[in-house]
């Protein structure tokens, strides 16, 4: 046997050990799994927590992602009856942050039905280190994000013929 081969096939043997211990779990065993795993991760808390947290679905406003190839998507926002100087749109820490402050106006009137929600939001994206945001633009109550993934030099495609 060549050397150092037992220190391989040791290895080897942990790491089925382990993998054979993750397979063992079902989805009734999810909490028990969970625990572990935070039990034995540093700084992934946050990131568990916001992966798990269900009661964070927002349905306002409506929006679109839009995939156009494998370096580029869309992200499209209907805010009818939105002004420009009435939205913000900005990343921080890895997060894209749009908001809308919408002021009521007293001159409008008395609503007989009001159908258009124009109320104020806070939305948030949560984007990848290798994803930067292109451009942003508002025309016709529709704000476009584009979204554009940093594909390194040596992964970039290069034709030679």
């Amino acid at each position: 046997m060549p050397k150092g081969s037992t220190k391989q096939q040791t290895r080897l043997v942990k790491e089925l050990t382990i993998m054979g211990n993750l397979a063992r779990y079902s989805a009734a065993d999810l909490p028990e799994l969970m625990d572990r795993i935070t039990k034995n991760s540093i700084g992934l808390d946050s990131y568990l927590d916001q992966f798990f947290n269900v009661t964070q679905h927002q349905s306002y406003p409506p929006y679109n992602l839009v995939h156009v190839n494998n370096v580029e998507s869309r992200l499209e926002i209907a805010l009818a009856g939105f002004k420009k100087k009435e939205i913000k749109v900005f990343t921080e820490f890895g997060k894209l942050y749009v908001e809308g402050k919408k002021e009521e106006s007293k001159d409008d009137g008395e609503f007989v039905h009001k159908g258009l929600a124009q109320r104020s939001f806070s939305r948030i994206w949560t984007i990848s280190d290798d994803t930067k945001v292109g451009s942003v633009s508002f025309e016709d109550g529709l704000l476009t994000v584009v979204l554009g993934k940093i594909v390194p030099e040596h992964h970039a495609r290069k034709d030679y013929l």
